[in-house]
């Protein structure tokens, strides 16, 4: 009897949630211990039996096995990883369902996807059936909103796309984002009080300008007018975990120029992403801030990898490199704009990264550890096991009563 009641405890514990509140990221070291703990937990479960499903990517694995994840989406929130950890989404909200693709920027009707992000309180977003909306103008969120295409075939593309303003607390899960263009010289409505005029867009697919606590995960993005994913501006507290990204020029900009000292206290996780077919370069192009590169695949690149100016602070882990035939574009890294005398001083390393087909990465700077404690979010995986880990990156093929 005790041995059973011993068993019972260790299975509850094994499977509780860890609950996890908004606020600065203050303590990234502790952020990579708590990651570490989900790693150890996950791969106790399956070694165990009790998730046979695990695939040792500890966000999926948080929340993929339950086949009855539609009845408790919410649970998503609970399963973030790294600098976005406490990005709460639509968490204890209201439920909102998308049933009309059409667009109106200043007046957006019930049922449509721009009605339910303008909202102020909570809201999780969910989609009645498969849609393709195009928008007429950015897609600008309030705070404390997921959206969640789980379920349904869901694309924002074909016009402007998602904009992320001096908001905080936004999911953006299971979205096909593409081919998304300029937008602007428009009236757009951003609250259900106010609306105001808005000049050029780059035509990003999400653009984060002065955002905090966001999370990316699991989307297929491709072809934009400007950078598939870019945070400026002060933007902080941010995960870009389990995407697909091909067919790209400038993927991924953090940070908004050298000049602009603010972003220095950015901190972003790039997790388990895949970086495929088409792209060329800034997979991301960083500046000023902090870092984390871990366990992502890249497959193609043209020029380079990763990228940076202003002295940022690269942490570069567990990755797979598998560089282009091309012998003149085999190097990851690429310092931009700065002599050698200036950027052998910058923070950036390489543990543990795998480097296929002569691929080499250039690091710089001290090498201490304890430079890197700002730019550490969570604990890589062995760089062998980086192909299970992204194998399901990008929109997941969820259906209700089967796992995703």
């Amino acid at each position: 009897m005790a041995f059973h009641l011993f068993f019972l405890f260790l299975l509850i514990s094994l499977l509780s949630p860890i609950f996890i509140h908004s606020s600065h990221v203050k303590d990234p070291e502790l952020v990579a211990r708590e990651v570490q703990e989900k790693i150890i937990n996950a791969t106790t479960r399956r070694n165990l039996g009790y998730l046979s499903c695990g695939t040792g990517n500890p966000i999926d694995d948080c929340w993929r096995c339950d086949h009855k994840w539609f009845k408790n989406r919410q649970r998503l929130a609970d399963c973030a990883i790294g600098f976005g950890k406490g990005a709460l989404g639509g968490k204890n909200g209201k439920m909102y369902v998308v049933t009309d693709k059409g667009d109106d920027p200043v007046n957006p009707k019930p049922g449509t996807l721009r009605w339910g992000v303008i909202q102020d309180e909570p809201l999780w977003i969910i989609f009645a059936h498969d849609m393709v909306i195009k928008l007429k103008e950015e897609l600008m969120m309030n705070s404390f909103k997921t959206i969640d295409g789980r379920g349904a075939s869901v694309h924002i593309a074909g016009g402007p796309c998602i904009t992320i303003q001096y908001v905080t607390n936004i999911i953006i899960h299971g979205l096909n984002i593409h081919d998304c263009k300029r937008g602007g010289n428009a009236m757009v409505r951003d609250s259900p009080s106010h609306y105001g005029w808005r000049t050029i867009s780059d035509g990003d697919g999400v653009s984060i300008f002065g955002g905090s606590h966001i999370w990316v995960d699991h989307c297929s993005l491709s072809s934009c007018t400007d950078g598939l994913i870019d945070a400026i501006r002060g933007s902080t507290a941010i995960t870009i975990s389990n995407n697909y990204m091909t067919h790209h020029n400038k993927v991924m900009l953090l940070g908004h120029s050298d000049s602009l000292t603010r972003d220095k206290n950015m901190q972003v996780t790039i997790a388990f992403n895949h970086f495929g077919e088409g792209l060329v370069q800034r997979m991301p192009r960083c500046r000023h801030g902090y870092f984390h590169v871990v366990n992502n695949d890249y497959t193609h690149w043209e020029m380079y990898a990763i990228g940076g100016s202003a002295a940022p602070t690269i942490n570069s882990q567990g990755n797979r490199f598998l560089a282009p035939n091309d012998p003149n574009n085999k190097e990851v890294t690429k310092r931009e704009e700065w002599p050698l005398s200036v950027w052998k001083k910058w923070n950036w390393r390489s543990q543990g990264d795998l480097m296929l087909n002569g691929a080499f990465f250039t690091s710089s700077g001290t090498g201490s550890s304890s430079s890197y404690a700002r730019a550490s979010s969570l604990s890589a995986r062995s760089s062998s096991f980086v192909g299970s880990i992204t194998m399901s990156a990008g929109v997941l093929n969820c259906k209700k009563g089967a796992r995703c």
